[in-house]
């Protein structure tokens, strides 16, 4: 039995395992899109957008596969996605009208970015002080799924500023206006992602009042 006992502190996971440089890259490239996003370049900042929202599966993936989940890890994570997001509808939101339309040409409203940092700096103080006590305050599903359609919401966004509204990009005359369709798509998705980030708030302000309660 003492071959088993002693091989049990070698399975520990490191500081800087593979979940931790995702981590920790996922932050690099999310500084890397903001800075194409303020030049413009969306082509660019989708496809950094699109690698850096998929290091957030990946790692948390390898962390519950192969027993990889630190301290710093659970930390750094929701960090690190909460500045992708956060970062990515205030710079969407801060994209000028397209004619006289009421909404950015991004389809986000400033309102909408205001909601989605409230909700993660809400969640994070409770999270905060729940854990400093020793209590489990680990994400919901809501949360999962909000984070997904925030994602998808973005992704749409940043395809439709590419096509349309680069100055980069050779537009030919057809592709002018976009199209409702895409349009329509978009604006579904952004206000779906809006509700799932109300909604996970409550569920985490709801989940809060009964561990006070107790």
């Amino acid at each position: 039995m003492e071959p088993a006992e002693t091989a049990t502190p070698a399975a520990s996971p490191g500081l800087w395992n593979v979940p931790n440089q995702l981590t920790v890259s996922r932050l690099v490239l999310s500084i890397v899109c903001f800075v194409f996003l303020a030049l413009d370049w969306y082509l660019t900042g989708l496809v950094l957008f699109v690698i850096a929202a998929g290091t957030d599966w990946v790692d948390g993936y390898w962390a519950r596969k192969y027993g990889q989940v630190t301290k710093l890890g659970r930390v750094m994570d929701p960090f690190a996605d909460k500045i992708i997001i956060c970062g990515a509808f205030i710079f969407l939101a801060a994209v000028p009208r397209a004619g006289d339309s009421l909404l950015p040409a991004s389809g986000i409203a400033p309102w909408m970015a205001v909601v989605v940092v409230a909700r993660e700096m809400l969640v994070t103080a409770l999270r905060s002080f729940f854990e400093e006590g020793g209590t489990d305050f680990s994400a919901k599903w809501a949360g999962k799924w909000k984070m997904l359609f925030q994602c998808f919401a973005v992704i749409v966004s940043l395809a439709r500023l590419w096509l349309y509204f680069d100055p980069s990009y050779p537009v030919p005359m057809w592709k002018e206006t976009p199209p409702a369709l895409l349009t329509y798509s978009l604006h579904a998705l952004v206000w779906t992602a809006i509700a799932f980030t109300i909604y996970s708030g409550w569920e985490y302000v709801r989940a809060a009042l009964r561990m006070l309660r107790k």
